[in-house]
């Protein structure tokens, strides 16, 4: 049987961490009760504490523990649950974890994480040059604060090596059913997923995210560029604009800009353009015609495949799905 430790601590998401002790405990179970056959239990999953003791998570809900997180290195996979604390807060407090988190790669084991968690991981060293993703709103702070990381936030899962990560939310579960068809088979996840009612098909975060500012930087010329760039997007921009507004020859720009962000302009300003067709998608009946011109584009079609690209949806796909 295939020992799972999920790491609880002060400040976590209890679904997180719930939501994965039903999916691994019930895999080979459920399904073979709804046929009305002899369950076969896959998964033995413990909750891990600093010292053994319950853990309160963040909506208040405290959960007893079985382990300590010693305990970790009996399991052949060991998972990090959401942080819903602060993030400062929850990472200097838990110091202490990263230790026996960055041992585990080294005896042989598989590590997993799900949306903030995968700041303890990276903070655990575990993650250095390797693929990751987390919660598309906290990434730009994750590649500001780890950038020896590979980060994809548009993913909803990523795996390297033994490492694995899901995104925002609730994207746990596509972790847990992912984890499920890797050490258990692809029947057994089809039949959870089906037991839980469960859209197992998710790939991407794309459409749920919204353009950070991606100002976790100290350049004041490029945040006064950027918060000129929100007021004229829609405008026909070309390099020697965003010169002219900086005082920076266009070498300097480029490079002090893709230093502070990460990013083109070019992009940037594709983003923005993006984005502010979401909120109008989202929020007005407005057609897309009008949209595409109202955020700089003369051609609907271009600007819907640029659209698809960015969020993974074609701009009706997106209105029937999140408008009001």
């Amino acid at each position: 049987m295939i020992q799972v430790a999920i790491i609880g601590f002060s400040g976590a998401l209890a679904s997180a961490m719930t939501g994965m002790m039903d999916l691994f405990r019930l895999a080979g179970v459920t399904w073979a009760r709804i046929q009305d056959e002899e369950p076969d239990p896959q998964f033995h999953v413990r909750l891990l504490t600093r010292d053994g003791r319950p853990c309160r998570c963040i909506n208040g809900i405290t959960l007893d523990a079985h382990g300590r997180w010693q305990d970790a290195d009996q399991a052949d996979l060991v998972i990090v649950p959401t942080i819903g604390g602060p993030m400062e807060h929850v990472l200097s407090e838990h110091s202490d974890l990263l230790p026996h988190l960055a041992q585990q790669v080294d005896r042989g084991a598989a590590l997993a994480s799900n949306c903030t968690g995968a700041f303890l991981l990276a903070e655990a060293g575990v993650l250095d040059g390797r693929t990751a993703t987390t919660h598309w709103g906290f990434a730009d702070h994750f590649r500001a604060r780890y950038p020896q990381v590979d980060c994809h936030p548009e993913r909803l899962i990523t795996v390297d090596g033994p490492v694995a990560c899901a995104g925002g939310g609730m994207a746990w579960w596509d972790l847990g059913v992912y984890l499920v068809a890797y050490y258990a088979g692809d029947r057994i996840a089809r039949e959870l997923s089906r037991s839980f009612v469960i859209d197992a098909g998710r790939q991407s975060q794309a459409p749920y995210a919204t353009l950070q500012s991606r100002r976790y930087h100290q350049d004041p010329v490029i945040d006064k560029l950027q918060s000129w760039l929100e007021e004229q997007f829609h405008r026909p921009l070309d390099t020697a604009d965003l010169c002219e507004v900086t005082g920076l020859g266009e070498r300097s720009l480029l490079r002090r800009f893709q230093r502070a962000t990460g990013d083109t302009p070019r992009h940037y300003i594709q983003l923005l353009r993006v984005e502010a067709a979401r909120r109008s998608l989202e929020s007005t009946n407005t057609p897309l015609a009008r949209i595409t011109q109202a955020v700089g584009y003369d051609d609907v079609s271009s600007f819907s495949r640029l659209f698809r690209k960015h969020t993974g949806l074609s701009p009706g796909q997106y209105r029937a799905r999140f408008g009001r």
